[in-house]
């Protein structure tokens, strides 16, 4: 669903920006807190670089949804649910804004358009679907797949509403805005379905090696059950449970490894086997007449423009070697943000330590 230059013109697209930039400044302040874990340190940091790099990889994987038409993963509801609906933000900002500049994929005067759309919106709206099915099913952590999957379903023809209404508002064709709505909604509830699966099986996987890395899994446990001598089973109240043993810290690089390879792996080797049918935006654009309009690129001339390595004949070898560096860039830079995010945060309260430290106690001053 990245918006090419020229479907919306340059007021609405100024005013997307500045919505967007907003969103982004309140994400940094947010995810300072999302990345920290129960000890306060910075693994969590990687970890969120590691989901942007992994909706990075999945998001070349286009799957056939209907005749001549493919979707992918927008992401907002797997980042949300795994590293917080902040951190999520950040997390798919920085993969749109590594296609848009490396793999001139989603214009770069629509990045405000696509960064609102793909990132805000859809993390939003899947991360509230996500809390009131959490709170309204079982307190399992089995529960937390299932929300995902319903969460993801909802997001991604919540972004095709929200383009509809960025069109309406600055559209430059004059197709009935009737018809792109019915449209962009049927073909991304479709979308959605693969999004949903996707979202959920990626959040089982994690929950089934990590579950204490899941942000959406916090404060989910399964109660305690205790055997008594005669063979019964009952389950632990909070006030009849023993308190609960210290856990030994766990490391995280065999999830890092395990998922920097995953990405490696779908990006460069199973993304030349990806749909290569227009996804639901291009369908739709290209049926109604709204890519009339649209511009050449910026960084058409980029040597990885549409993913491919510049000088590579090989198509499958450029493709894949595209893919890789994307991830590698994805990683790095997403990594780098989360980390200075987070170390910002130990700067301040450390600060607001010193300064507490300093402050005179009213109690001991008679």
């Amino acid at each position: 669903m990245h918006v090419p230059d020229g479907f919306i013109d340059a007021p609405v697209s100024l005013g997307t920006g500045a919505v967007a930039a907003a969103s982004v400044a309140v994400c940094l302040r947010g995810a300072r807190r999302e990345l920290s874990d129960a000890q306060g340190t910075d693994r969590t940091a990687p970890l969120a670089g590691l989901v942007a790099a992994f909706v990075f990889a999945v998001q070349m994987l286009n799957f056939p949804v209907a005749a001549g038409t493919s979707g992918h993963l927008l992401g907002g509801a797997l980042a949300a649910i795994l590293v917080g609906p902040y951190t999520g933000v950040l997390c798919i900002s920085v993969v749109l804004l590594m296609q848009g500049v490396l793999f001139a994929d989603g214009g770069l005067t629509a990045l405000g358009v696509n960064i609102t759309d793909m990132a805000v919106v859809t993390t939003v709206v899947a991360y509230a679907v996500f809390r009131l099915l959490v709170k309204v099913l079982p307190r399992r952590r089995r529960a937390v797949p299932a929300a995902a999957f319903a969460a993801a379903l909802v997001s991604v023809p919540a972004a095709a509403c929200a383009f509809t209404l960025v069109y309406a508002l600055g559209g430059t064709t004059d197709v009935p805005l009737g018809q792109v709505f019915s449209a962009m909604v049927g073909v991304h509830v479709l979308i959605g379905i693969g999004e949903a699966v996707i979202t959920a099986l990626t959040v089982s996987a994690v929950m089934a090696v990590r579950p204490d890395l899941v942000h959406g899994a916090r404060g989910l446990a399964r109660p305690l059950e205790l055997r008594t001598a005669d063979g019964q089973v009952t389950t632990a109240t909070p006030a009849t449970a023993p308190a609960p043993a210290a856990t030994p810290r766990r490391s995280v690089r065999p999830l890092l490894a395990g998922g920097i390879a995953a990405a490696v792996v779908l990006a460069g080797f199973v993304s030349y086997y990806a749909s290569t049918s227009p996804d639901g935006l291009e369908k739709v654009a290209h049926d109604k007449g709204i890519d009339r309009t649209t511009k050449e690129h910026a960084a058409k001339d980029s040597p990885l423009a549409d993913y491919q390595v510049a000088d590579v004949s090989d198509a499958r070898l450029s493709g894949g070697l595209a893919g890789v560096i994307g991830v590698g860039a994805t990683l790095a830079a997403g990594t780098g943000v989360f980390l200075v995010v987070r170390r910002r945060d130990r700067a301040a309260d450390r600060a607001t330590d010193r300064s507490a430290d300093r402050s005179p106690d009213p109690a001991g001053t008679a």
